[in-house]
């Protein structure tokens, strides 16, 4: 592969997009069930190059009876603040965003689950930084997105080093703001996620610490609001949504290449970025069921935030899960896929 150097202001392009405001449903409160035509409406939580970006390459979008409409959003934990507001229906998000939710008592139901390759969920360090392992951490500054998946990558992969949190200085940043730190020094790790992680390695701006690959669950889900999911018709709606969305993971396993050409599209990602994430964790994403092993994994993620009090209350993750979109999916557990040595 050519070597791909982008300047500081190439790599903060493709943030900028992913920070894009809240849009439509979100921005107007809580969401309507219909549109003016009488058409039913689902309302979707997005990231950019999301949800939209794969279910419309993978012809998904193609013959839907109702009407979507889509909101972006930074990153998982804005996105279930809109869900617990009752202005998205239905949205995408890692391990630990539901937890955050949860732990603050919202007003959300996980509904059902992926699993994938954890190597995305790393700690990046500069290059020439003198790090070698996680315990080289302490005393120094980390910058991780709250609640996101990373921040739960960060604690375990402190804890297996004989650290705690408090060992080291957390810095709370969402991405675009984490990656102008990371490069310019102002950091000195950066705890994240693909497509952030290929983008930092193929940009020769960083190498990993240390990943989330024994760490963490690998689980990302679907959330949705508890009051669309008591309406008959827009639950009817999820259901057909999130089947859509399990065919269309499938479908990115298959054209890893071709939707990295999408991905790089809708992003501003070099398209070397986008395949390397695609082949290092987006593509590897399994559908799986939502059973016991998940829901104890997460538990356990919701007990340590807890314990770390970085969570205001201990809660049961259970309540919090409805297993009606199962079906015959594999277990949980399930191995994630795999494209080999270029994984």
């Amino acid at each position: 592969m050519k070597s791909f150097r982008p300047s500081l202001a190439v790599l903060l392009l493709p943030l900028a997009l992913l920070a894009s405001a809240c849009s439509g449903a979100s921005a107007a409160g809580e969401a309507s069930n219909t549109d003016g035509k009488g058409s039913l409406v689902l309302n979707v939580g997005d990231q950019k190059g999301g949800a939209e970006a794969l279910l419309r390459a993978a012809g998904e979008l193609d013959d839907l009876p109702y009407r979507v409409t889509w909101s972006t959003f930074t990153s998982g934990p804005p996105l279930l603040e809109a869900v617990n507001a009752k202005a998205v229906d239905i949205g995408s998000v890692g391990n630990t965003p539901p937890v955050f939710a949860a732990g603050a008592d919202s007003k959300i139901t996980v509904i059902a689950a992926t699993h994938g390759d954890s190597a995305g969920e790393a700690i990046l360090v500069p290059k020439d930084s003198p790090l070698r392992t996680a315990r080289d951490l302490k005393g120094r500054k980390v910058a991780v997105a709250q609640g996101s998946s990373a921040h739960f990558q960060l604690v375990a992969s402190l804890a297996k080093a004989g650290l705690k949190p408090s060992d080291v200085q957390v810095t709370l940043l969402q991405p675009a703001d984490a990656l102008a730190a990371f490069t310019t020094g102002k950091v000195d790790a950066w705890a994240v996620w693909d497509p952030y992680t290929s983008q930092v390695l193929l940009g020769g701006k960083g190498r990993v610490l240390t990943d989330g690959r024994g760490l963490v669950n690998g689980l990302g889900f679907q959330v949705a609001s508890p009051s669309a999911l008591a309406d008959q018709e827009k639950a009817k709606a999820i259901g057909d949504f999130v089947e859509r969305l399990r065919r269309a993971q499938d479908w990115v396993f298959e054209h890893p290449e071709e939707w990295a050409r999408v991905w790089a599209k809708e992003t501003g990602l070099p398209y070397e970025v986008a395949l390397a994430a695609v082949k290092r964790s987006n593509g590897t994403r399994i559908p799986v069921a939502l059973d016991g092993a998940a829901i104890a994994s997460e538990q356990q993620i919701a007990d340590t935030f807890a314990e770390l009090k970085l969570i205001p209350r201990k809660f049961r993750f259970a309540d919090y899960v409805d297993t009606r979109f199962n079906k015959d999916l594999p277990p949980s557990t399930t191995a994630a896929r795999s494209y080999g040595k270029a994984s």
